[in-house]
């Protein structure tokens, strides 16, 4: 299995959501998820858009505003001159040109810059529009398209928490093996353990990215890297189904069927159905899995990220 460094993994959260009191009202967010728990795993890097772009605390509140169709601009909600979006532009492309080292990043719900999605934008006339992602989020997504985001809120949600771990810790895996030595063999080595994971949720990606990698000999190995890491991330970022599980679950199994016996064959087959049938968890049918491969499972299937993609001890497949 891949292992994971001691050291906390970098990810970027809202400041707000550690406590700090960067709130336009002066108050803040604490998660206690993030700090009680992710803490242990994540070196967070706090960052407030909005006190970056020299907006004081307390200051007065900003919104989005704009039509259907445009880029919305941020402005302030009581002085209508007030327009902040080329501010947060400059700081929000410098930040992601400085964090490009991040795993992650934990954002706040709702807020004009740091909102993932459903963030209200007013019309000019002051009467809400429509939704948009905030400003700050936009700029990553267009300029850090493989970076992992999430809502801090919707990391209550058991299958979202699970998928935003799992991609964290895919892209700590490749910031570890293939960006410090990139070589056509280390990307190969990548796209070899992460085949179930990938399966596990895109299986269409995983045979795109296969026939890329076999046919890319003459593409530019940078080009090559970045072509199949913002697909592989984006693969990742659509969480893996019961069905897309099971037939993952399934494809392990094949390679240990010659060394077990029929009953312990059957016995991993129950754990399965009984998974894919909403009885138990997930953790269930890893379980035995694991303890199966770690028995008589070759090289190559011990090393597949999807049998352990994130630390046992959150207990994140407990409840999926």
């Amino acid at each position: 299995m891949t292992s994971h460094p001691q050291e906390g993994i970098p990810v970027g959260i809202s400041a707000c959501l550690t406590g700090q009191e960067v709130r336009y009202n002066g108050g803040h967010k604490r998660s206690r998820y993030c700090l009680q728990v992710l803490a242990e795993r994540f070196a967070f890097e706090p960052f407030c858009p909005e006190l970056a772009a020299g907006l004081g605390v307390p200051r007065e509140p900003i919104r989005l505003v704009g039509k259907v169709g445009e880029t919305p601009r941020v402005k302030g909600t009581v002085d209508a001159s007030l327009d902040v979006t080329e501010r947060l532009e400059e700081v929000s492309e410098s930040f992601i040109e400085a964090h490009r080292h991040l795993r992650g990043f934990v954002l706040m719900k709702g807020s004009p810059t740091c909102g993932l999605e459903r963030v209200k934008v007013y019309h000019p006339n002051g009467m809400p529009s429509h939704a948009d992602s905030g400003a700050f989020v936009r700029a990553m997504r267009r300029d850090y398209p493989e970076l992992p985001l999430e809502e801090e809120a919707r990391l209550n949600d058991p299958v979202l928490r699970e998928n935003f771990i799992t991609r964290v810790y895919a892209l700590d895996d490749w910031k570890r093996s293939v960006e410090p030595s990139p070589s056509r063999h280390a990307l190969l080595q990548f796209h070899s353990r992460q085949k179930f994971l990938l399966m596990a949720h895109r299986v269409e990606t995983y045979r795109e990215l296969g026939r890329y990698l076999g046919e890319a000999h003459d593409v530019p190995l940078e080009e090559a890297m970045t072509h199949y890491l913002r697909r592989f991330m984006a693969a990742l970022s659509q969480p893996a189904t019961r069905k897309s599980h099971t037939n993952a679950l399934m494809h392990v199994m094949g390679y240990l069927k010659r060394a077990l016996d029929g009953d312990t064959r059957q016995d991993l087959l129950a754990a399965v159905e009984e998974y894919r049938l909403q009885q138990v968890p997930l953790a269930v049918p890893m379980r035995l899995l694991n303890h199966y491969i770690q028995r008589h499972g070759s090289d190559y299937i011990r090393a597949q990220s999807y049998l352990q993609p994130h630390p046992y001890e959150l207990g994140l497949r407990n409840a999926i």
